[in-house]
């Protein structure tokens, strides 16, 4: 899967320039190591989820009629902290060059703040096919596959997004969608432990240590099954990638549910995990790698982030466009946009996730060479052996399970 060795990239856009020394003196705060390794990574990244071909697909929906040649816009929501940002201009440097050059205006939101809670919200509407007011929806793997699976996507056609053939070569055919027919991915990453530095000294190393008596009220864990059960999983020595089943689930769910129940966890919570570290309610949490590294650039280098050391888990989110989006067209144009190694290696500068796209390691040298050989945007083998995958579920595992996990964190 080595980047083309003969790809020519542009000049550097000016335009995307004004976040580089930021993003310079920003990452002193990652150390980088080793080589490009991304081989075991990604035939791991797309597994997570339930399978294509699992019952429980829709009715067939009709997708909304496409008006982009008409309105020359498109609304996108995400997650937080997961797009390059200007705190000067209180903009999105990569954002901003793509309206300039394409005259598309992108409405951009950051209205994910988990899959599972995003979907209650939106599903009802996506049932009926109709319009979420969102044109592209950013959703992690096993989320992914559900709306593909019930028909709640549209196909993308590939002739307006050339530039997704820079997606990296393991990423190309899934299980939940054969061909990317209907997804892209944006970044992959890892869910490991984190603690702020000051106030947890010694650090932690296994999941284990976020049951200690002096952090008990002050930790926090994710609402994203995978990664929290995974997690716990990985630390009583299951293999999530392999066989395993209800017993293996249910004796970490049994820890999950004593921790909330002796108030060692203070809460189980979305993506606004992040503010409970930022206001110290909570010291320790299962957290996102990237997120991690952002907290650190904006609010001080308080926190450290690790894979514990029983393993850690591997994810990928995907852009999709829901049946009822109306601004089709645009939405493709703007992953195209975002294919371009340059622009994804500006956006991986900030975000410090696994970016998906080929040639985004050469461009790197342009915009930060410190991280090329970062191991969160850019892997080693070694770094990747202590990670796994949560395995693909069925639908009635995937409903057996989540209603597990609902149960012990008292949804």
């Amino acid at each position: 899967m080595a980047p083309n060795a003969n790809r020519r990239r542009k000049p550097a856009d000016p335009r995307l320039q004004s976040l580089i020394s930021a993003q310079v003196s920003r990452r002193r705060l990652l150390g980088g190591a080793g080589g490009l390794g991304l081989a075991g990574l990604l035939a791991a990244c797309g597994t997570s989820g339930t399978g294509a071909g699992s019952s429980g697909s829709a009715a067939a929906l009709t997708p909304a009629e496409d008006v982009s040649a008409d309105e020359a816009v498109v609304n996108w929501a995400n997650w937080t902290l997961y797009l390059d940002y200007d705190d000067a201009t209180k903009k999105y440097p990569s954002l901003e060059a793509f309206m300039d050059d394409s005259g598309i205006k992108v409405n951009y939101s950051e209205d994910v703040d988990g899959n599972d809670s995003y979907y209650g919200k939106v599903q009802a509407q996506l049932s009926r096919g109709q319009d979420i007011g969102q044109d592209i929806v950013t959703l992690t793997d096993y989320m992914a596959s559900r709306l593909i699976r019930q028909g709640y996507t549209q196909e993308l056609d590939r002739a307006n997004i050339p530039n997704a053939e820079n997606l990296l070569a393991n990423l190309k055919d899934v299980d939940f969608d054969p061909g990317r027919t209907h997804s892209l991915t944006w970044q992959s990453g890892f869910a490991g432990i984190a603690w702020n530095k000051e106030k947890v000294p010694g650090g932690l190393a296994s999941v284990s240590d976020l049951w200690k008596p002096e952090l008990k009220g002050r930790v926090a864990v994710l609402d994203e099954m995978r990664d929290t059960m995974g997690l716990l999983m990985l630390e009583q020595g299951v293999d999530i990638s392999g066989d395993w089943g209800a017993d293996e689930f249910g004796n970490a769910a049994d820890v999950l549910a004593e921790q909330i129940a002796n108030g060692q966890i203070r809460q189980v919570k979305g993506n606004s995990y992040k503010e409970d570290l930022v206001s110290e309610d909570a010291l320790a949490v299962i957290g996102w790698s990237g997120d991690i590294t952002q907290l650190n650039f904006e609010e001080g280098d308080k926190w450290e982030f690790a894979i514990p050391e029983a393993g850690g888990t591997l994810w990928s989110d995907n852009m999709l466009v829901p049946i009822g989006a109306t601004h089709k067209s645009n939405a493709e144009q703007l992953m195209n946009y975002y294919y371009d190694p340059e622009v994804a290696a500006t956006v991986a500068a900030y975000v410090n996730y696994i970016c998906p796209v080929e040639g985004a390691r050469e461009a790197m040298e342009g915009i930060d060479p410190s991280l090329v050989d970062n191991p969160l945007i850019f892997p080693t083998d070694e770094f990747l052996s202590n990670v796994s995958i949560f395995r693909t579920l069925d639908s009635g595992e995937e409903n057996e399970f989540s209603s597990i996990f609902s149960g012990a964190i008292g949804v």
